[in-house]
Order: structure tokens, then sequence, then C-alpha cells
């Protein structure tokens, strides 16, 4: 975000904390929590108020975004957007007939689709340019889908408060995979398809079946939902014109259907193998992309975090217990599982990981046998993830995984990780002093 996008939060916070923070402290911490830490807006607001014991009560509302901005699954969105399009139709909902309105909505970043649940007395036209406050989303064959429910605020606008509007049409851009970025409108990419397979939903009450895997290049591999039968195979070298790209649960993804098209090139490209060990990549990077598939970092392990070690689970829904209750179940006998929580540094930025037993085992050095013995001995779980703290914290890692980016920053549920066998305790320490020293 450039400085006069920032100012105004600045001067907000700075009027929340008093005296307490110069402006230029405040942007420099606001910076922080945006650019490496990747909160939103409204969350890194409240953080560094609450941090430097201000009021946050008034960052509780929502904060108006752009369209782009916006992910599924969201309780509370405010935005301005114009009204690109708006009909009417008749659905039966818990046995009655109710009409909704439906369309799409843009801005100057990207469009999307709006549904509106409750119509009584709304007035709402194509070209009305709209405040809207309350909104929640969903996601819908692999976008995020704007919801009017019956706690929406709706104030039309002059329609001059918004600039051209981004419409995916006209020619596609031609990117590289590492290069995807939510909102781009239509693009072109080239890559290997490294796996392909079928599967059956249910779209609009008709079953339909789609094609998902993972494509890749020598910049990246990005997960793909095709909602038509291209015949893709896998092993193929194709060429996708007129895909749009959408995040998942934070992880960009490649979404394109019938309007697409699709060839299969014959030219030299790497081969499978050589782009699954694609290099890694700078945590910085993935948290401008907003997310990855398949991706690899190595850093400094800098914390082993609270819940690391031995934990005990729900046998219902596998949820961690906290003191014998799970959060949906309540009092349970419990199963035992081992697990790390970490959080690792690349000198560019910080990303929290999950790692499962079986590499926690591979990791740590001990099974899950052997922790739940050394705690009987000890009378105490914390042994295990004490003896995990010792045995990685400051060393250097390589991850492989599914990154994703939310309010709480970038996270990793790592599928593969090791411990490159070089001496790093140096390495380590210089840059733990420079991430002290940048606080």
């Amino acid at each position: 975000m450039e400085d006069e996008g920032l100012a105004p939060h600045v001067q907000e916070i700075s009027r929340a904390l008093g005296e307490k923070l110069s402006e230029e402290e405040i942007e420099k911490e606001l910076r922080k929590y945006l650019e490496v830490y990747r909160l939103s807006l409204p969350m890194a607001k409240r953080t560094i108020v609450k941090k430097h014991g201000g009021d946050a009560s008034g960052f509780a509302a929502g904060f108006q975004r752009k369209l782009a901005e916006i992910r599924p699954n969201e309780p509370n969105v405010d935005f301005v957007a114009k009204i690109l399009s708006a009909n009417t139709k008749e659905i039966t909902a818990k046995g009655e007939k109710k009409t909704i309105m439906f369309g799409f909505i843009g801005d100057e970043t990207t469009t999307l689709p709006w549904t509106a649940w409750e119509t009584e007395g709304m007035e709402l036209q194509k070209g009305d340019v709209i405040s809207v406050k309350g909104a929640y989303t969903r996601e819908y064959q692999g976008r995020v889908q704007v919801n009017f429910g019956n706690r929406i605020s709706i104030k039309k606008e002059d329609p001059s408060t918004i600039g051209d509007i981004q419409i995916a049409q006209g020619p596609p851009k031609v990117v590289t995979i590492g290069q995807l970025r939510e909102g781009m409108g239509y693009v072109e990419v080239k890559g290997r398809l490294l796996s392909v397979e079928t599967r059956e939903v249910t779209a609009k009450g008709e079953a339909k079946t789609i094609f998902s895997g993972v494509v890749a290049d020598e910049t990246g591999k990005v997960q793909f939902t095709a909602w038509s039968d291209f015949r893709l195979k896998q092993g193929d070298v194709v060429r996708i014109s007129k895909a749009t790209v959408k995040a998942w649960r934070g992880i960009p993804q490649l979404n394109f259907d019938e309007r697409a098209d699709l060839t299969v090139v014959k030219e030299k490209f790497p081969t499978a193998e050589e782009l699954q060990k694609s290099g890694r990549s700078m945590i910085s990077e993935l948290a401008a992309r907003g997310g990855a598939s398949d991706a690899t970092v190595e850093g400094v392990v800098i914390e082993v975090r609270d819940g690391s070690g031995l934990v005990m689970r729900c046998p219902e829904c596998k949820r961690a217990l906290q003191k014998g209750v799970c959060k949906v179940h309540g009092r349970v006998e419990g199963y035992p599982d081992l697990r790390i929580k970490a959080t690792l540094d690349d000198g560019s930025g910080a990303v929290s990981l999950v790692i499962g037993r079986e590499l926690t085992e591979r990791l740590s050095g001990t099974t899950l046998d052997e922790g739940m013995a050394k705690a009987k001995e000890a009378m105490n779980f914390d042994v295990v993830k004490d003896m995990i703290d010792e045995k990685l914290t400051l060393k250097v890692m390589s991850v492989t995984g599914n990154v994703k980016s939310d309010e709480y920053g970038l996270s990793m549920i790592v599928k593969d990780a090791e411990l490159p066998r070089r001496e790093v305790k140096q390495e380590a320490e210089k840059l733990m002093v420079e991430l002290e020293a940048s606080e």
C-alpha cells in the first residue's frame, strides 16, 4: 500500500494512542503487520492499538475494502461497488417460495457475483453505485460470492465515486504461474499437468463432473479447477487462455470453463520430476502472492509454539482437546497424537507451520510411544514439547506444503520437511540478532 493510502489509517491509530507513538513509528509497525505478517488492515490496526494500551473499540466495525481483497467465508464485509447486472428469480427455500436478486458487482480491482436473499424494499438496478455494510461471503465454483442477508445496509452513492471497472474480458494477460494473483482478470499460462483427477459436485441443484489437479512451470505450481471437459491428461504441456485466478483458503487457484481456450503444446519443457523439485520460494514472495500450492521454503525455526509435542485428540472430530474437553463434543476420552507447531523465518518474512505425527517423529527422533513413555515417567506432557524445542529451535529447516494467507498471516500444513546437514548455528544466531534489532 502506498504512503498516501496508509496516511489516514496511521492518523486514526495515532488518535487512538494519543502521544504514545510518533506517526513514523506507527507507519513502520503497520507496514510490518501488513507486509510481513500479512494481517488484514483492520486486524493490523486493532493489534497495534491493543499492543500499546489504546482503546481498540473504535476499530471493531467492518472496514471498507476493495473487492479483490475480500475472501471466502467472511461474516462481515464492507465495500463500495457498481452493480453490473441485477436479476430476480423465484426459488423454494424451506418449503416456501421467495424472490431473490442476483448478478455481478465490480470495482477498480475485480468483479464478483452477488446474491440478495432478502429483497423486500430493495431497489437495485444495473448502473447503481452502492456502499455496502454487513455483507457476508461464500465460495462457489472457486470464486468469492457476496451475499446480502437480513443485516445488510446499502446506500446508493454518486457514480463518480468509483473508477473504471476491471472486468475479465478482452485479451488475457500472459503470465508465469509464479505471477498469478487473485483479481487479475483473464490470464494465459503455460505449464505441465502434474496431476489430473475428476470428481462429482452439485452445482445449482445438478450433478456435474469437474476436473482438478496441479499445473506447474519453472516459477511455481498452482492447483486448477476445470468446469468443462478439455480431455486433460497428466504429463501434457498445455497453454490455458482465458482462465481466472481466485483464492481458496488464501491460496491462489486457477479456474476455467467452456469459455477458455486450451491447447496441448509440443515443445521442450521441464519434466514432471524437474518441476516437482523446483527451487525454494522466499516467504515475502508467498506473502505478496497471497499463498501458494506445494511451495518449498527454507529458514530458521525461531519458535516451537505451545500446542507442540503430545496432544490428545477427540475420537469424533480429531480436534486437539483442552484439558480433556473437545470444543464440539465436550468431555471425551481422547487418543494420543504427536505434532509440531512452529514459526519459521527466512529473513524476508515468517510462516506458521503445522507438522503432523509422521514428520514430527522423523524430525524429533522420537516416536509417539517413546514420547508417551517419557511423559509418563516425568508425569508431564510438556517434556516432549521441551525436547522438540531443544532439537529444532534455531535450526535451519526446509519445508514443503500449501501456504495460505488469512488475517493471522501465512501458515503452512507441512507435507515434507528436512533439516539440512550443515553448520547453521552462527547463521541462525545472526538472523536472530537481526530480527531482534528490527523490532
